[in-house]
This record gives structure tokens, C-alpha cells and sequence, in this order.
């Protein structure tokens, strides 16, 4: 096996979270007195964790730290009742775990998501035997600072150039090149194949099944 561990991202790598991002922040932006945003504007602002997205997404003359932390209050208040009313997995990801788990490979999610939030979600989704660990944001300088990546390769007594590091943005790419990970890029998720590329992706995968199939390469 080429690696025997892989880091996963969550949001627009496992699970299509976009809609129910999208309901929870515009009703938390509607509650304020603020513009809401249509879905492409999320597209392109998730991934760096739920304070960056309240301060991306609230108008510019009213990102002072108070409302900043006010609009997080209120999303997360919504999304509470809200995170798997749209959120499914992409199609294919889940045979893609079983393979894995099947061939002995270790895996674990790292997202900027917040910490309660990724658990409650991944075990929802996946179950609790899917992965060794599961670390959201909140716990360490958020993606893609490696420190949260290196964590779990530390934990799980894994040399960090053995990992495989899967995501969907330039955040994810960056993460993983800090960590000295491999990255791969998903095509399927909320950004571009440019993006990727350009923020060091080794290779792109346009479904899951490629991901096994890759490490099962011999060269």
C-alpha cells in the first residue's frame, strides 16, 4: 500500500454540506439585519472555519468582533436543528471507507468545522468505527496551519510523510503541504481544479473509487 493512512477534510470532501451551511448562516444573517448571500458565495468562503465565515459573510461596516460573534451564536443555533436536513455524502463515499477499513488503511478526519459539530456529524453519516480519529476546529490553529494534522499522525504513531491527505480547497492542499502530507485534490467538491493545482495538489481525483485505486498503485 502506497500510504497506510489518510487525513480526510470533511465539508466538500465526505459530505455535501453546502445547503444546510447555507440555510443556517443567511437565517443567523436575516435574525441581524444583514444581506444574505446566495449559494456560489458560500462555495467559496467555507473551509476556514465558522468565525472567518461569519466575518466573510456579514457586511463590510459590521465586522467588528461583537456582531462577528453574535452572527456565530445564531448560525450555530440554527444549524443545531439544521445540519443533516440537505447534508448526504457524495456518492461513492462510503464504499470508498469500507475499502479502505478493508484494507487495513487507518483514516481520520481533520476539519476546520467546529470540533462538536464534525463529531456529532462524521458519526451520524459514517458511523463511530469509521475512522481512527476525528478532530474538528477549535482544538488547534485552524487549517492550514498543520498543527491539527500533525496531531492525529502524532496519536496515531504514524510518520507524517506516510499520510495521504485528501481535500477539496486550497486550504486542504496547504494543510497537507505543511504537514508534509501528499495531497490530493476532489474534483466533486466546492472548488476549482485550478485551485488545487495551484495550491500544490500531487494528483486529482474525480471520484472516490480513484482514491483506492491509487494506493493501490505500485508505482
Amino acid at each position: 500500500m502506497k500510504y497506510p493512512a489518510v487525513i480526510f477534510d470533511l465539508d466538500g470532501t465526505l459530505l455535501n454540506t453546502l445547503d444546510d451551511i447555507v440555510f443556517s448562516m443567511n437565517a443567523a444573517l436575516t435574525g441581524l439585519g444583514a444581506p444574505t448571500h446566495p449559494a456560489e458565495h458560500y462555495r467559496r468562503s467555507v473551509g476556514q472555519g465558522l468565525d472567518r465565515l461569519a466575518y466573510l459573510v456579514l457586511p463590510e461596516n459590521r465586522r467588528d468582533e461583537t456582531t462577528v460573534r453574535q452572527c456565530v451564536v445564531a448560525m450555530r443555533k440554527v444549524y443545531a436543528g439544521r445540519w443533516a436536513h440537505e447534508t448526504k455524502p457524495y456518492a461513492g463515499i462510503s464504499d470508498m471507507l469500507l475499502s479502505l477499513r478493508q484494507a487495513n488503511v487507518r483514516c481520520a478526519v481533520c476539519s476546520n468545522k467546529a470540533h462538536d459539530f464534525t463529531v456529532m456529524i462524521v458519526t451520524h453519516f459514517f458511523g463511530a468505527a469509521a475512522f481512527a480519529m476525528i478532530l474538528g476546529g477549535g482544538k488547534f490553529a485552524s487549517k492550514p496551519d498543520p498543527e491539527g494534522a500533525l496531531y492525529i499522525a502524532k496519536t496515531m504513531r504514524i510518520d507524517p510523510r506516510a499520510f495521504m491527505y485528501v481535500g477539496d480547497s486550497d486550504i486542504d492542499m496547504q494543510t497537507a503541504v505543511n504537514a508534509g502530507m501528499y495531497p490530493v485534490g476532489v474534483t466533486w467538491g466546492f472548488r476549482s481544479k485550478e485551485e488545487l493545482l495551484a495550491n500544490g495538489a500531487k494528483i486529482l481525483v474525480n471520484k472516490p473509487q480513484e482514491i483506492m485505486a491509487f494506493l493501490l498503485k505500485k508505482n
